[in-house]
């Protein structure tokens, strides 16, 4: 079975539930992303918590950046930069709960993109839609790690140098 060529080079996803505080700081960030000029190649999509609905999209992707709060034990606004492979499989049992690792294994082997996770870590996961001072504060820097990081994967498809990349559990 052949499968279509892919029509995205990179797509940069938000994820999380913005109706929690923190949570939502993927969602921020490609806001604030998006606000820049678009690049050729690049989709910015804000997924929130309905990652299948962007299953049609990472099914495209040759790269996918997903953004998204994670709790790694550091303080707040701490961010992470690692492969989806290092991420914990959440052992959720209702489609509800699906995150970016369990719609990956929907997709044949073949027809995955690469995923690398730019996390941030959250200060507050309570009801409200502001972000805590500390998140709030990182998301310009997280939003500079992805443009570097488009950029990156862009230069090295262009056969402009092979860049360094990095899987070290924190970038901040």
């Amino acid at each position: 079975m052949g499968h279509e060529k892919k029509q995205i080079e990179v797509l940069v996803l938000g994820l999380g539930n913005e109706l929690l505080t923190d949570d939502g700081a993927g969602v921020h960030a490609v806001r604030m992303l998006g606000q820049e000029p678009p690049m050729e190649g690049v989709v910015v999509a804000e997924a929130g918590t309905a990652i299948l609905h962007a299953q049609d999209l990472l099914e495209q992707a040759v790269s996918v950046i997903a953004i998204d709060a994670v709790q790694a034990g550091d303080k707040p606004g701490s961010i992470y930069r690692f492969d989806i492979d290092q991420a914990r499989i959440n052992q959720s049992v209702s489609l509800h709960d699906l995150g970016i690792v369990g719609v990956m294994q929907l997709i044949p082997q073949e027809a995955r993109p690469a995923v690398t996770i730019l996390g941030i870590e959250p200060q507050s996961l309570n009801y409200g839609m502001e972000l805590s001072p500390a998140v709030g504060a990182a998301l310009p820097r997280v939003v500079r790690i992805a443009r570097d990081m488009i950029t990156e994967i862009l230069s090295r498809k262009a056969g402009c140098g092979a860049g360094h990349v990095t899987n070290d559990l924190n970038v901040s």
